[in-house]
């Protein structure tokens, strides 16, 4: 494996609060990681940590010279404020030109929205413009808090396939937070899990077992049997 990222004994306090404790885990470049876990687990903790946002302690090394992207769960922008779609990839972004603009439109199905003002996007829409956005830079890794969580089911699909895709071509590493255990099923190449004390990593027929989910989000979790027994059915899982 060529990694890219290398994370040993990292933790986390937050207002004197252990969040992650010694968590070690590496991804390899082109890999699709997705971090599964209730709330309250310290997903979007180690994401912010991974970006450099908070302190933290233990060692975490990106590869030399990695581009990271980064589409947070939520944005706080004033949607109302007269800004077209274009006009936003050009804020802080000072090698983003107009071809790189509409591609990274194009690769979320959102090409038509260039000219658009944000007022006048979905909640849908307005969630694959911020995908774009990080997308903008080309990134060689790319970290997304649950990216897809107000698109409906057949745009994430394609969303979904998309970023395979470019991962396949381009050598893009995907570290994603979904709480879709059939996304994570298709899609991951890893299943990080995080529970406070408990945490796991694996491919994910390994990690997908009605056993190991019953550790991390507990006993009130229900499983529908298929064929397969890693076949859990998500949508008997609560969102967290």
């Amino acid at each position: 494996m060529d990694p890219i990222l290398q994370v040993e004994n990292l933790s986390v306090e937050l207002d004197g609060q252990s969040v992650i404790e010694g968590l070690s885990f590496e991804v390899g470049r082109g890999e699709t990681v997705m971090v599964i876990g209730p709330n309250g687990a310290g997903k979007t903790t180690l994401f912010r940590a991974l970006m450099g946002f908070i302190p933290y302690r233990g060692r975490i090394a990106w590869k030399p010279g990695t581009r990271l992207g980064y589409v947070p769960q939520g944005v706080d922008v004033n949607r109302e404020f007269p800004l077209a779609v274009r006009e936003l990839f050009h804020l802080g972004k000072q090698r983003v030109n107009e071809k790189a603009i509409e591609e990274a439109l194009s690769l979320v199905n959102s090409a038509g929205l260039a000219r658009r003002t944000l007022s006048n996007l979905s909640s849908g829409e307005f969630q694959r413009v911020l995908i774009a956005f990080a997308l903008a830079e080309r990134p060689q890794a790319l970290l997304f808090d649950e990216p897809t969580s107000d698109i409906d089911v057949g745009g994430q699909e394609t969303i979904y396939h998309r970023l395979q895709q470019i991962g396949r071509e381009q050598g893009l590493t995907l570290l994603m937070i979904s709480h879709d255990l059939n996304v994570v099923l298709r899609f991951a190449t890893q299943v990080l899990c995080l529970n406070k004390g408990f945490k796991c990593l694996g491919k994910p027929m390994d990690i997908l077992t009605p056993e190991l989910l019953r550790r991390l989000y507990g006993d009130e979790v229900g499983f529908y049997r298929h064929t397969h027994d890693v076949r859990a059915d998500s949508d008997s899982l609560g969102r967290g």
